[in-house]
């Protein structure tokens, strides 16, 4: 899905001059590249709270350090880096995985609660950003106010993605359609996205948010249907193999997928 480098909601004034952002077109290999990083987030979060046993809380503080050096590194670099940027991408979605499960089970507030206060963070930080900047258009992340915003919202976006699919899949305190259905669910709704992008007037920017949010539920479940137990509905796969996989593949997408920069409008 395509996003346009021009924010329709806030016309570009002739002052205005375009300028490389830091951060990568948004074309059909930055959604494949960002499935399978949110579907690294689930195996590999998993793998460090269950596998090594070290808990929600403890894996959450490790993976917010991780995320705090990473994109302050993406902050302060002063052009579009590839693995850079997905480095950071993974950070949120393994820190997003232990922080929902922490908040959902360790805390107690379950599924339904937990997803109910991220969207409200999710959409308390998209009108705090288009309140500050006048925008949330990629084409408008122009400066590091910017991109502290865009990575807030990323952030919360994949805290929510994960209580989400977790509260689609879950049999005893969610919808229980399993992680099978569960894919199916949100590829759906990922279609409708694509398809309202291509046929309907609605804004970009909206759809981009709208799709970025739904990967994460799907490469979530996806994640699940591979490490989780037989008896669960998944495939019972190693977590360190996944993961391991996964990481390969993300590599490889990155040298072999065009990671071309998104252009920005910056206002003189």
């Amino acid at each position: 899905m395509e996003v346009p480098s021009l924010d329709l909601e806030n016309p570009i004034e002739q002052t205005d001059r375009e300028i490389l952002g830091k951060v990568p077109q948004v074309t059909l290999g930055f959604w494949i590249i960002k499935i399978a990083a949110t579907t690294l987030g689930e195996t590999g979060g998993d793998a460090v709270t269950m596998s090594m046993d070290l808990g929600y809380l403890v894996g959450t503080l490790i993976f917010a350090a991780i995320f705090l050096i990473v994109v302050t590194a993406q902050i302060q670099s002063s052009k579009f880096r590839p693995f850079l940027f997905w480095g950071v991408i993974i950070a949120t979605t393994t820190v997003g995985t232990t922080l929902a499960d922490f908040v959902d089970r360790s805390i107690g507030i379950g599924y339904l609660g937990g997803s109910s206060i991220l969207l409200v963070l999710l959409l308390a930080s998209l009108a705090l950003w288009h309140r500050t900047l006048g925008s949330i258009a990629l084409s408008r992340i122009d400066s590091p106010t910017a991109e502290i915003f865009y990575w807030a919202t990323v952030l919360f976006s994949q805290t929510l993605g994960t209580a989400l699919g977790d509260w689609t899949a879950d049999p005893q305190t969610g919808l229980g359609v399993g992680y099978e259905g569960a894919v199916l669910v949100f590829g759906a709704g990922l279609a409708i996205v694509a398809a309202l992008n291509f046929w309907s007037r609605l804004s970009h920017t909206l759809l981009f948010w709208m799709a970025f949010i739904l990967t994460r539920p799907l490469g979530a479940t996806v994640g699940d249907l591979l490490d989780k137990p037989i008896a669960d509905g998944g495939l019972a796969l190693s977590r360190y193999i996944a993961s391991a996989i996964l990481v390969g593949f993300i590599a490889l997408a990155i040298l072999v997928l065009p990671q071309r920069v998104a252009r920005c409008v910056a206002t003189d």
